[in-house]
């Protein structure tokens, strides 16, 4: 496995814009550390966002995941490219006449992704501790390290998501052309989720529970945004009278749902490598 692994990073390291991404999305990353020092006033009304409460334990846990899960296009463009210069350059067949299995081949992908993923959720982790750590109100351990599902919900979240980007490289051969199928899946996602809950069944809770099979809603279902949770919000949903309750817990179910796309995603992409004449 790890020479598997070393292969892959070298030919993402000796990509350009491969490496300029990887090095960018984490850096991009650690601009979340950067909310802390914003402040701005509106009238005499104040907004310090580290005195909200968002670097409070355990709300970080969420706060941060969310946050983080925005950026995974960063390395979805990355994944995408890794697959398509594989045609281009024509190194997939050069691999498999060194040697190299199609089940290899596949599985050092599937390496590659698990890598980032990983990688992904232990610098949120240490990012979290030291941002919770500096502006916390509650440093007690048995704080500090509740709501850790959020990590994992984060950790399969970013998994799921680059198994599919993955699978759309395999399937296209082109980058560009999977990034737009990529962006053309969600908006038929969303735009169809939302013709079918407010036009065809009036609100019908069912709507929801179907959709949460769906590869792109169940990987959203997983971190639902956090800001609704925060004290001040509250207040002023009050205040207008909203009384919007949400689920913000991570559920067993929709992990197993987006392990599930995992694994139909990399068994479909290597029956495609399988069965292309390459």
């Amino acid at each position: 496995m790890k020479r598997l692994i070393a292969i892959e990073l070298q030919k993402i390291w000796k990509n350009r814009a491969s490496k300029v991404l990887t090095i960018g999305y984490f850096v991009i990353l650690s601009f979340i550390a950067l909310i802390a020092s914003i402040k701005f006033n509106i009238g005499t009304f104040k907004i310090h966002f580290a005195e909200m409460g968002i670097f409070n334990f355990p709300f970080i846990w969420h706060f941060n995941t969310w946050m983080a899960s925005l950026l995974k296009f960063f390395l979805a463009v990355v994944i995408v490219s890794m697959m398509a210069n594989e045609y281009s350059y024509g190194t997939l067949k050069q691999n498999l006449i060194d040697g190299m299995s199609k089940k290899e081949f596949i599985l050092s992908k599937f390496l590659t992704v698990l890598l980032f993923a990983l990688t992904s959720t232990i610098f949120i982790l240490v990012l979290s501790l030291i941002l919770g750590f500096s502006f916390s109100s509650y440093t007690e351990l048995s704080i500090v390290f509740s709501d850790l599902e959020y990590l994992l919900a984060y950790f399969v979240k970013l998994l799921g998501f680059f198994s599919f980007c993955l699978f759309l490289g395999v399937l296209i051969k082109r980058s560009a052309f999977a990034i737009g199928f990529l962006f053309i899946w969600f908006l038929v996602e969303k735009i169809s989720y939302g013709f079918a809950k407010f036009e065809i069944f009036d609100r019908n809770p069912m709507v929801d529970k179907v959709y949460a099979f769906m590869p792109l809603e169940s990987m959203s279902n997983l971190l639902i945004e956090p800001f609704s949770r925060l004290s001040v919000i509250k207040n002023i949903q009050t205040a207008v009278g909203e009384n919007n309750v949400k689920d913000f817990d991570v559920h067993f179910s929709s992990i197993i749902i987006v392990l599930a796309w995992t694994a139909i995603f990399i068994f479909s992409s290597y029956k495609i490598i399988e069965k292309r004449d390459l």
